[in-house]
C-alpha cells in the first residue's frame, strides 16, 4: 500500500476522521450532562484557551517566516548570497500582493457564503445537532492544511513515495481533531475531505508542480496561512468577525507572483 502515491494522504484523511470521532463522543457525552453554568464556564475557558493556542501557531508562523528573510537578507552581501537571497526582502511584498488578490479572488467568487450554505445545508438535514459546521470546517481546514510540512509532504508522497512527513502530519491532525471536534462538532470532520482534495492534488501533480514550488514559494505560503490563523484566532475569541473563507485562495498565490517576480526581474 506504501506505493500508493496517495496513500500518505489517505491516512491523514482517516486520521482526521478517527481524530473527530472520538472528539465527537466525548461531545456527546459531556452534553448529556446537565448544563449548568459552570459548566458553561469550563467549556467557554477551554474555548478561548484553544483560541490563543491557535492564535500563538499564527504568530509562531509569521515570525518564522520574517526571520528567515532576515537571515537570507544578510546574505545577499556574501559571496553565496547573490543567489542564495534573490528575493530576500520581497517575501513581505509578495505575501501583501497574495493577501490582496485573494481576497478580492475570494470577495467575488464569495466563497465564504457558499461554505456557510453548505454548512447549513448539512445542519438543516441533521436537524441542527451538529452546530457550526462551517466554522469547524474552516477552523480544522485551516490548522491542518497550512504549513511546509503539507505542501513538501505531499510532494515527498508523489515524488518518492516517501510517506513519513505526512504519517507524522496524521499523528499532529489525530490529536487535533479531537480537540477540535469537542469544541466545534461535526465541521471538523469535513476537513478531512479538503485534506483529500489538497494534499492529494499537490501529490498526483508533484511532477510538474514540484518545479514551482521552491523554498521561496513554500515560505510565502506558510507566512500567508499564518496569517489567515492569527485572523482566524481573533474571530474564535470575539475580537473581529473576518470572512476567512474569502482570503483563503492568497494561500496559493504565491506560487505563481514569485514565478512572475523572477520573470519581470529577468527583463529588467
Amino acid at each position: 500500500m506504501e506505493q500508493l502515491r496517495l496513500w500518505g494522504t489517505i491516512v491523514n484523511a482517516l486520521a482526521m476522521i478517527g481524530g473527530s470521532v472520538i472528539g465527537l463522543a466525548a461531545k456527546h457525552f459531556l452534553s448529556g450532562k446537565k448544563r449548568s453554568a459552570r459548566t458553561r464556564g469550563l467549556s467557554n475557558c477551554v474555548l478561548n484557551g484553544l483560541a490563543l493556542c491557535v492564535l500563538s501557531i499564527g504568530i509562531t508562523g509569521i515570525i518564522k517566516g520574517a526571520v528567515n528573510d532576515q537571515i537570507r537578507g544578510a546574505l545577499s552581501n556574501s559571496l553565496v548570497g547573490g543567489s542564495v537571497a534573490a528575493l530576500a526582502g520581497e517575501q513581505t511584498l509578495i505575501v501583501i500582493l497574495s493577501m490582496t488578490f485573494g481576497g478580492l479572488i475570494g470577495q467575488i467568487l464569495d466563497l465564504d457564503s457558499g461554505i456557510n450554505k453548505l454548512g447549513d445545508m448539512v445542519e438543516s438535514l441533521a436537524k441542527a445537532r451538529f452546530g457550526n459546521v462551517a466554522q469547524g470546517f474552516v477552523t480544522a481546514s485551516l490548522l491542518c492544511c497550512v504549513g511546509s510540512l503539507t505542501i513538501v509532504g505531499a510532494l515527498n508522497s508523489g515524488l518518492l513515495c516517501d510517506h513519513t512527513m505526512l504519517y507524522t502530519k496524521s499523528t499532529l491532525d489525530f490529536v487535533t481533531a479531537i480537540v477540535l471536534s469537542v469544541s466545534m462538532g461535526v465541521g471538523v470532520m469535513f476537513s478531512a475531505a479538503f485534506i483529500l482534495v489538497f494534499e492529494g492534488t499537490i501529490t498526483l501533480l508533484a511532477q510538474w508542480v514540484a518545479p514551482f514550488l521552491s523554498a521561496d514559494v513554500i515560505m510565502c505560503m506558510s507566512i500567508t496561512g499564518s496569517i489567515l490563523i492569527v485572523a482566524l484566532a481573533l474571530n474564535m475569541l470575539g475580537v473581529t468577525k473576518l470572512k476567512i473563507m474569502n482570503y483563503m485562495p492568497a494561500i496559493i498565490l504565491p506560487a505563481f507572483l514569485i514565478p512572475l517576480a523572477e520573470w519581470l526581474g529577468g527583463l529588467i
